[in-house]
């Protein structure tokens, strides 16, 4: 059994894109594949064949591997919330919540549960391919550390370093890196790679070489910007930094980024659709009255982002566009934010609070221990869904005798409100379903669900494996992964 794990020189140099790449490379030679991540902190999760929660991330490795994603392939997840705490996930369920008081020692005593759920995937598989979350430049939190150097010296697993030449600097990151880290830890990299090129790979010839010269380390590859990956699932919050203003022709769905947005990656199916814009609205910019649609989506401190929501005006944005007769969609938390009012009384999300919601939908939802998590099918708005609950809290209220969705098992979901232009529902990953999507577009007259996103995720990892192929020493990866450290 083959391991390998990449490391990047910082935050969003694409560690996740290129795992899924060489996962689906890796698969394409007939080798049994499984990703991992040790340690993943995010609000967008997905839930597991097991009943678990891990990073959106790992789960699309995991398709990429074309193996269904377990709760092993990222034993540790933190999902920050309100007050400085992130609530803490181990073998897919919530364990508690941590604050930056008490974060260290207790990530470092998961460094058995962490080495449990690696041994298990190693004894079904030919290769793991591992990745870390950050940088092993931060010196600063070495102590402790499962996600990187702590992790490939406890598990013996040579490290590959990416470099992101993009945003500007790449020799000294990685050299910078080499300088700062310790003895032992310098010992377990192997190798590098640069990536997100533009242009002639030639043009950077002399900085690849200074690289190999300054630190020791061989090159693997310069890899170019993989334009497909623009099609797959983000799971990183660097994307909403990045709004785009809408073109001409096309209904405008707007969504606000509240602080502790989670799942946002329910929207990407609609950036296939040619009749239709995403926006989403950053803070300090009104929700657009021309929008035709408004989702206000999932939330991992629903009160506390409530509360943003108001102080942005984006409250009176709502309003405003209800009384238009626009179509407002609320997704888990943002359906909980359409109801008259939201409880903490056990403060899960921080202090014990309580705050009025939109008074959009006639329900009210209290937060409560037990966590939701399940996939379901069933029909909405007449059409048909599936999609997965992963929530904490019970929704109660004349409002749910009108229900959104009917699922398989008999059971309802959700409201939508007697005029029929406010949706609230628990499930993610409604708008992945064509039939759902279509149903949707038709109420603000698009005609829209004809591609199927399953299928173009897959393509898209097809393409980006292509393209890493082309420009990686794959079979020097190999070695590397085969030889160990």
């Amino acid at each position: 059994m083959a391991a390998l794990m990449l490391q990047g020189t910082g935050s969003d140099v694409g560690k996740s894109v290129l795992v899924a790449a060489l996962c689906r490379a890796l698969t394409h030679r007939g080798l049994r594949v499984r990703p991992f991540k040790p340690q993943n902190m995010s609000n967008n999760a997905a839930v597991t064949v097991d009943g678990g929660e891990i990073g959106r991330a790992q789960a699309l490795q995991a398709i990429a591997c074309r193996t269904e994603p377990h709760s092993d392939v990222n034993p540790v997840l933190l999902k920050p919330q309100a007050d400085r705490t992130s609530q803490l996930i181990v073998h897919g369920r919530v364990r508690g919540t941590l604050g930056s008081g008490n974060f260290r020692e207790a990530r470092g005593a998961l460094m058995t549960e962490v080495l449990e759920s690696y041994h298990r995937l190693r004894a079904e598989c030919d290769i793991m391919i591992v990745e870390g979350a950050g940088s092993p430049a931060e010196i600063n939190l070495r102590a402790g550390d499962i996600a990187n150097m702590g992790f490939a010296r406890a598990a013996n697993v040579p490290v590959i370093l990416i470099g992101d030449i993009d945003r500007g600097g790449v020799i000294a990151s990685l050299v910078g890196t080499r300088a700062v880290i310790d003895t032992q830890d310098a010992a377990m990299i192997r190798g590098f790679l640069i990536n997100k090129f533009r242009g002639d790979p030639a043009l950077f010839d002399d900085g690849y070489r200074a690289i190999e010269a300054r630190s020791g380390w061989p090159g693997f590859g310069v890899i170019p910007w993989l334009k497909a990956a623009a099609r797959l699932p983000s799971e990183d919050a660097v994307i909403l930094e990045r709004p785009a203003d809408p073109r001409e022709g096309r209904k405008l769905i707007a969504c606000p980024i509240v602080p502790r947005i989670s799942n946002f990656d329910d929207l990407d199916p609609l950036k296939l659709e040619p009749g239709v814009e995403l926006m989403m609205v950053p803070p300090g910019r009104p929700i657009p009255a021309e929008a035709a649609v408004v989702v206000l989506p999932g939330s991992k401190a629903t009160i506390a982002d409530m509360a943003a929501l108001r102080a942005e005006g984006w409250d009176i944005d709502i309003l405003a566009h209800h009384r238009r007769g626009g179509l407002i969609v609320g997704l888990c938390g943002g359906y909980q934010m359409l109801g008259r009012r939201i409880a903490d009384p056990l403060g899960l999300e921080g202090a014990p609070a309580e705050i009025d919601g939109l008074g959009l939908l006639d329900v009210e939802t209290t937060l409560s221990p037990a966590k939701t998590l399940r996939h379901v099918r069933g029909t909405a708005l007449g059409a048909a869904m599936e999609g997965y609950e992963m929530h904490m809290g019970e929704t109660t209220g004349p409002g749910i005798e009108r229900s959104f969705a009917r699922l398989d098992d008999g059971t309802h979901d959700g409201a939508i409100d007697p005029g029929g232009h406010v949706f609230g529902s628990y499930l993610h990953g409604l708008f992945a379903s064509s039939g759902m999507r279509r149903a949707m577009l038709a109420r603000i007259g698009v005609a829209g669900g004809g591609r199927d996103y399953a299928a173009d995720v897959d393509a898209a990892l097809d393409a980006i494996a292509a393209e890493f192929a082309e420009h990686a020493d794959i079979d020097g990866l190999l070695r590397v992964a085969e030889a160990g450290a």
